[in-house]
């Protein structure tokens, strides 16, 4: 698995994105499947990131140092010098812990497959559900801090997934 920072030309929305290879990524962003979750567009390249460069085999090991780029102006995506600084930073994350990140993946993917999703209309469906107005089922979708406390309130069970998902519509 490869994690790229990725940014729309469109809106400048910066994402992350998984493939399994650069290659993979290439040959989805040379056919237009990598859409932007914030405004749909499929006009998405790579961030600008800084290389991250391992340690020498003499020093401490251990998780690697944030990597910093080197400060520009805008990019000619139209990004703020503020927000391209604010996606200027890349983190390597040890190998336990992207095969840790991996497993939680599959394991959240397997559960969505199982679940429907429902949007917005998630506070409603699991009040619908809460209250005996539809059968239980699994259902996943979006809600405000609000609305979740709201749903605590009323003692509905609210469990926020660990990884961001893409609503149906959004994919290719």
């Amino acid at each position: 698995m490869i994690v790229f920072d990725l940014i729309c030309r469109d809106g400048g929305h910066q994402f992350e994105g998984w493939f399994g290879s650069s290659g993979d990524y290439a040959e989805q962003q040379a056919a237009g499947l990598i859409d932007c979750p914030s405004c749909g567009c499929n006009t998405v390249d790579k961030a600008v990131m800084a290389p991250n460069v391992g340690i020498k085999g003499n020093q401490r090991s251990g998780v690697k140092p944030v990597s910093e780029s080197v400060e520009s102006g805008p990019t000619e995506m139209g990004a703020s010098k503020e927000n391209e600084q604010s996606m200027a930073k890349a983190v390597t994350l040890p190998a336990e812990v992207q095969e840790m990140v991996g497993k939680l993946a599959k394991a959240q993917a397997e559960m969505l497959e199982q679940s429907e999703w429902v949007g917005g209309d998630f506070p409603e469906e699991a009040r619908a559900i809460h209250y005996g107005e539809k059968d239980a089922a699994p259902i996943h979708g979006t809600a405000s801090p609000d609305d979740v406390a709201e749903l605590e309130e009323e003692g509905i069970d609210v469990v926020p997934l660990p990884l961001p998902v893409t609503p149906p519509e959004a994919q290719n």
